[in-house]
């Protein structure tokens, strides 16, 4: 058996639904949105993203199609200040109706 797959029997074994390892703020902190496939889409995204990270640099982002061509995830990395921005970004992009999922 390896290292790596000792735990200290000292803590308790992690239990489903205990919650997930916090961030530490301010990271760099990547998202990928899906939406219907429109030529504005990335630039829609980006609009959004800046008014919650006004420094974004959009010129790293990857806009990658679908198989079919239906759908476009823009793949981007913001700079996270908190929990509040983060899901104040999230609820905004779902909020215009073109978003899909955000991850």
């Amino acid at each position: 058996m390896s290292d790596n797959s000792l735990r200290d029997l000292r803590k308790p074994a992690p239990r489903a639904g205990d919650a997930p390892p916090k961030i530490t703020f301010p990271c760099d902190y990547p998202i990928k949105v899906v939406g219907d496939a429109a030529d504005d889409f990335a630039a829609t995204v980006c609009q959004i993203v800046v008014r919650h990270d006004p420094d974004f640099d959009a010129e790293g982002i990857q806009v990658v199609p679908s198989r079919n061509g239906r759908f476009v995830s823009v793949r981007l990395t913001l700079r996270a200040t908190g929990e509040v921005q983060i899901k104040a970004l999230f609820g905004e992009l779902k909020a215009t109706g073109r978003v899909h999922m955000v991850v």
